[in-house]
Parts: C-alpha cells; sequence; structure tokens
C-alpha cells in the first residue's frame, strides 16, 4: 500500500476581524496516498480552495497540523515551506498566472530558473507539445486564446515533475469543450508521471474522474 504523501490533524483555520473570530474550517482530518486523484468539491465559502491553501504549505492553520512529503508543514517558516514547494509542488489556477512578457515557452521554462536549474527548452517544448501547443511556443500570453494559456500553465506545473499538483478550478474559466480537453490531459499526465493530483472544482465530470471526492460543507470535510 502507497504510503501518505499528505496528512491533516485536526486542522482549523480562524480569522479575526474587530468584530468576531470566523471560523473557514473547523479541525479538518484527511489523508491522500501518493499517486492518487482526489477532488474537493462544495460551495462557495465553504472553504476548498483555504483547504487547498493550507495543505500546499501557502498559508498555514490556525490549529492542528500538516505533513506534506512527510515533513511537518505547519511547522516550518515561510523559506523552508517555500523551498519545499520549489521542489515538490506544481500548482494550475483558474487565473494562470502566466508572466505577460514572456513566452509560452519561457513562462513553461520559469519553475526550473527559478530551482536554480539550467534552462530546459527540450523538456519545456516536449511538455507543450503534450498539450497540443507545439505551433504556439513563442506567442506571448496575450496572443492567446484562454483554453491555450490554462494549458501553458498545466505545461508550466509539469515542468519540474512535482510529486503534487495543487489544482484550484482549473477548468473554471473555460468552455465545455476546452475543459474536457484539459480535463483529459490533467489525467493524462498524473498517469505519465504518477502525481498526486489534489483538485478543487465545482466541474463534477472533472470530480467523478478522480480517485476519491471530499465534499466541504460550512468549513467541514466529509467523503462522499
Amino acid at each position: 500500500m502507497s504510503e501518505s504523501i499528505i496528512k491533516a490533524k485536526s486542522v482549523s483555520k480562524i480569522v479575526s476581524t474587530n468584530q468576531e473570530h470566523l471560523t473557514i474550517l473547523e479541525k479538518v482530518n484527511l489523508e491522500i496516498k501518493t499517486g492518487e486523484s482526489v477532488a474537493i468539491v462544495g460551495s462557495s465559502g465553504a472553504g476548498k480552495s483555504t483547504l487547498m491553501t493550507l495543505l500546499a504549505g501557502l498559508d498555514t492553520p490556525t490549529q492542528g497540523d500538516i505533513h506534506l512529503m512527510q515533513r511537518t508543514i505547519s511547522k516550518m517558516n515561510d523559506e523552508e515551506r517555500a523551498a519545499l514547494r520549489c521542489d515538490s509542488v506544481g500548482f494550475v489556477f483558474q487565473s494562470f498566472l502566466l508572466v505577460p512578457s514572456l513566452s509560452a515557452l519561457e513562462n513553461v521554462t520559469l519553475p526550473g530558473l527559478l530551482k536554480g536549474e539550467r534552462e530546459n527548452t527540450e523538456r519545456a517544448e516536449m511538455l507543450l507539445n503534450s498539450v497540443g501547443l507545439a505551433n504556439r511556443i513563442h506567442h506571448l500570453p496575450s496572443q492567446l486564446s484562454g483554453g491555450e494559456q490554462q494549458r501553458v500553465a498545466l505545461a508550466r506545473a509539469f515542468m519540474t515533475e512535482p510529486d503534487i499538483l495543487f489544482a484550484d478550478e482549473p477548468t473554471g474559466n473555460l468552455d465545455q469543450h476546452t475543459a474536457a480537453n484539459i480535463i483529459e490531459l490533467l489525467f493524462e499526465l498524473n498517469k505519465q508521471h504518477g502525481t498526486t493530483l489534489v483538485l478543487v472544482t465545482h466541474d463534477s465530470e472533472l470530480a467523478s474522474r478522480c480517485d476519491r471526492v471530499l465534499h466541504m460543507q460550512a468549513g467541514l470535510l466529509e467523503e462522499k
């Protein structure tokens, strides 16, 4: 049996304002095995994206512990968490977050350069080819459609061969046909690389393709 790559133990997130304490997550327990694909679903404001940012080490919980790659990231400082993300984690966001002044090829090579590696244009071209953008590698994001930009973001996420890929509404801004293509690509790349997938989504087709579906409601987590 494969080992756990992500664990959350009694994780809560409470945000304080002048007037009140708002509980966004309450005593969440979660375990994800290496190579698993897991969808986190639920209505807007249920705490899905907050949970993902905590699991990825982009934020810290108010209470509880989070283990990523067998390390307790909830006890790490910002620099330690950033180093672990750089080594082991890929991200795909709904808003793509491509660098406007860089070509598709340069956007895909960027994560490797940020890790201090040599520019690997050969791998970047291979990934862009695998997402159907072989003829668009020198185009800027502004010259690409939304679907093409999302495919660049997907190629970029796999550039450093991450152990875990977190995707927040990866099909949210796309038409149905393009969304279906992105779903196929996600699972194809996941299969090729053995990457653990954690997806926050409203897309029922995307969720149904995952090994497990977790449902969030008012900060509480349950398995469907």
